[in-house]
């Protein structure tokens, strides 16, 4: 496979170094695409959240990916079938959504902002991206509405141009985050980290750094105690440089594809304290959206925004 496989046709921008203010953060501008009726895709979260937050600090568009950067973990002849729409039912099944160019378009811009996210994160200490955490993605297989592994991808940029000796993944989703762990599971210098439901997708899990799995109906005070006992432990043994951080909304209860029974505050007091390990480490932060599905639209909204309010909060 040469690298005409992957090559962009143009390839675009991130934004300029420097800022106007101290923090910001990236979304999609539209992530609208056709879908049957009835289908169970959030597009309400992103917009939603970008309202929320845009008042509060600047929120940009998202840049798209490179098909360059893509192919450090993915299989390049895949993505190169994916951009022709060379796939059958079985991978759109797989993937839970039906293969269109804007689909790949969003795919690329997810994880486009969260390339851009890590930079801002480099340079001041956290970058936030409203999107983002698409951990179900393997090198040649998509799954769960993932198409390209922002979370490994973006470890093999940190890691092979130096930005970062060592890595740490947090997969806070309800659900394990089986690509990640498949895709950097030989690299020693990243530390992958899932607290996810045990009995819940994906059924079939792959093997993490450390896998926490919980039983369902999970409270805040159990979660916070994982969090507090059993991830920030290990996290400050393996002493990374960077720490990207997949804040999922699927924990509250209530949540359609979720069998956590978080409350609002509770997710807040989640992020708090990884966020606060951050700053006392001195470890750069990249925050992503990753799932969240509830039956309360309004609720989902301000679970994912909360990750942000937060950061805002803890970063001073």
């Amino acid at each position: 496979m040469t690298d005409a496989a992957v090559t962009d046709a143009a390839e675009p921008v991130l934004p300029e170094s420097g800022f106007r203010h101290a923090f910001r953060a990236y979304s999609p501008a539209d992530y609208g695409f056709p879908l049957p009726d009835g289908h169970r895709f959030p597009y309400y979260k992103y917009e939603g959240v970008r309202r929320r937050l845009s008042p509060l600090l600047p929120v940009l568009d998202t840049p798209a990916l490179r098909w360059a950067d893509a192919a450090r973990v993915h299989d390049p002849h895949w993505l190169r079938r994916w951009r022709r729409g060379e796939v059958d039912r079985h991978e759109e099944r797989a993937f839970g959504l039906p293969w269109s160019p804007g689909v790949v378009e969003r795919a690329r811009r997810a994880a486009g902002g969260s390339l851009a996210a890590l930079h801002d994160a480099l340079q001041v200490g956290w970058g936030a991206n409203l999107a983002g955490g698409t951990h179900h993605a393997f090198r040649d297989r998509a799954e769960g509405f993932c198409l390209v592994n922002d979370a490994a991808i973006l470890t093999r940029v940190a890691l092979d141009e130096g930005l970062a000796r060592r890595v740490a993944v947090v997969d806070l989703d309800v659900h394990q985050g089986n690509g990640t762990a498949a895709l950097l599971g030989t690299e020693a210098r990243a530390f992958t980290l899932s607290v996810h439901g045990e009995r819940n997708y994906p059924f079939r899990k792959e093997v993490s750094s450390l896998d926490i799995g919980l039983g369902d109906g999970v409270t805040d005070h159990e979660y916070l105690s994982v969090v507090r006992e059993r991830v920030l432990p290990p996290l400050e043994a393996f002493r990374p440089d960077l720490l990207l951080y997949l804040a999922g909304a699927d924990v509250l209860a209530g949540d359609r594809f979720g069998r956590f029974a978080l409350t609002l505050d509770g997710v807040r007091e989640r992020n708090r304290a990884v966020l606060r390990w951050s700053r006392r480490a001195g470890v750069p932060v990249v925050t992503m959206m990753a799932g969240g599905y509830n039956h309360d639209h309004a609720l989902t909204v301000e679970a994912h925004a909360s990750v942000v309010l937060d950061g805002l909060e803890v970063m001073g």
